[in-house]
């Protein structure tokens, strides 16, 4: 399938913005990129990198820094989103009168909308209509290595199987690989449960508990996640790709994850708002956990990890108390 040669814009100017934007140049789209830091922008103009996020990787010719939001999407066939899922209501919200009308608005967003419970494809349907064609970027990647063009896969969802496959295309190069689906729900719900799992694999590796632990923690995450996903519409195939099984692998086991590094420092006595001033960036998984239990209430869905996780950040349990609570759980077959 043919890539698209009109310009992307970027929404969003942080690590994973930056490296998306980073792969779309390099596999040859003209991109535009904002963000809503204005001195951050001038200074990436003038370094010709993120130095912030993403020091010592250069930008192509091919990629400019557009301050101005109205200027970035103007002509702009394609909208990449790469913001927080409590600002993607909000930046919505902001381009929807700006938009091009034959644009397509896609998202490397991962996260419930904690106020309604609506994954980000339905905040976007509620924004932007029902015809606008919308995607989302999933699965298991780092930003600082796909900036640094390290071999990395990952799965683009699409409500229209064409625009997924033009976007994958764009967006693959040597070192890139972007695989299609069609199950937004899947893609979406993976990415939301993987954070709120991580921060759990942090606490528990953090606390010694060890490898034992961790794959437990990882296999029985996992089936929560699916669990979740299948009562929201989701395919049950879609947690053994890159998008489910993947990204929880990946976020667990791998400190460059800020997730299981908030578990890590919760594990070592800190608070989550001492870790949060440590890590310097958003941690989904803390808002996550807060809106999967949510969402799981609603629809009757049992997700024992998920919960003692939540006890733990919101209602001040111990994770040694947690840990027991889950393993005095009742038997039964796997």
């Amino acid at each position: 399938m043919q890539a698209s040669k009109s310009p992307i814009a970027v929404l969003g100017a942080g690590s994973w913005g930056t490296a998306l934007a980073l792969q779309f140049a390099r596999s040859g789209r003209v991109v535009k990129m904002w963000g809503r830091d204005p001195s951050q922008l001038s200074e990436m103009s003038a370094a010709r990198m993120n130095e912030r996020y993403l020091p010592g990787i250069a930008f192509p010719d091919n990629l400019h820094v557009e301050p101005n939001l109205r200027s970035c999407l103007e002509g702009a066939n394609d909208v990449l989103i790469s913001v927080p899922s409590h600002g993607l209501r909000e930046t919505l919200t902001k381009i929807a009168p700006l938009l091009e009308d034959a644009a397509r608005v896609s998202w490397a967003t991962k996260g419930f909308e904690l106020s309604t419970g609506k994954l980000p494809h339905q905040v976007a349907k509620e924004i932007l209509g029902a015809d606008r064609p919308v995607a989302v970027l999933s699965g298991p990647t780092f930003a600082s290595e796909v900036g640094e063009g390290l071999p990395t896969a990952m799965t683009i969802a699409a409500s229209e199987p064409d625009f997924a496959g033009e976007l994958a295309t764009s967006l693959s190069g040597d070192k890139f690989r972007a695989y299609t689906s069609a199950d937004m729900i899947g893609v979406e719900v993976g990415g939301a449960v993987k954070n709120v799992l991580a921060i759990g694999a942090g606490l528990s590796d953090g606390l010694g508990f060890g490898a034992n632990t961790r794959i437990a923690l990882i296999n029985r995450g996992l089936v929560e996640m699916t669990r979740l996903g299948v009562a929201l519409g989701a395919s049950q195939d879609t947690f053994m790709g890159l998008a489910g099984m993947g990204d929880l692998v990946l976020t667990c086991t791998d400190d460059q994850s800020r997730n299981r590094r908030m578990g890590l420092l919760l594990a070592s006595g800190k608070t989550v708002a001492e870790a949060q001033e440590e890590i310097q960036q958003v941690v989904e998984g803390v808002l996550a956990a807060k809106a999967v239990r949510k969402v799981a209430d609603e629809v009757h869905v049992v997700m024992p990890i998920c919960h003692e996780i939540y006890r733990i950040l919101y209602e001040g349990v111990s994770p040694r108390e947690a840990v027991g609570a889950l393993m005095g759980r009742a038997l039964k077959p796997e």
